[in-house]
């Protein structure tokens, strides 16, 4: 299966950042490290922002929906096993939050460069570059040694 719509774009890209959002949700409530938790709250935060983005994004954009095909993004490559263990360990939710930031960045700066319309590609590349913060962010924090 690609994603080779406007319409099947928008709705993995929400279903993404749901997921994400439910993700942050669980590992907030069991990280232990201030630092961590600080960190999981503003992704918990950006996430349904970005999910609510997403929708009006949709909405707003659905006369416009271009009839030229998209290809090249399959669903597959941006597949992440979402689940936290009840035992998972702050490292492991730290390893966690950065293969989420990564996978989106990915996914948001393979739609920007495909999709036709432009206000919409700024969108998710403005997204994308703030993955990219994120991601920088969470490194600096330093929190466990890699």
């Amino acid at each position: 299966m690609t994603l080779s719509t406007f319409g099947a774009i928008m709705r993995f890209a929400s279903e993404v950042i749901g997921q994400s959002e439910i993700t942050y949700q669980s590992m907030l409530e069991k990280a232990k490290n201030p630092a961590l938790r600080e960190a999981l709250q503003s992704l918990l935060n950006e996430s349904k922002k970005n999910h609510s983005l997403m929708e009006q994004s949709r909405r707003e954009h659905v006369t416009e929906m271009i009839l030229e095909p998209i290809t090249g993004l399959n669903p597959e490559e941006y597949h992440l096993d979402l689940e936290i263990s009840n035992s998972a360990e702050d490292v492991h939710l730290f390893k966690k939050a950065l293969m989420i930031e990564e996978r989106e960045k990915r996914f948001f700066q393979d739609v920007s460069s495909r999709i036709p319309l432009p206000e919409v590609a700024r969108m998710f590349r403005k997204l994308g570059q703030k993955k990219e913060k994120n991601i920088d962010h969470l490194r600096s924090l330093r929190l466990f040694p890699f």
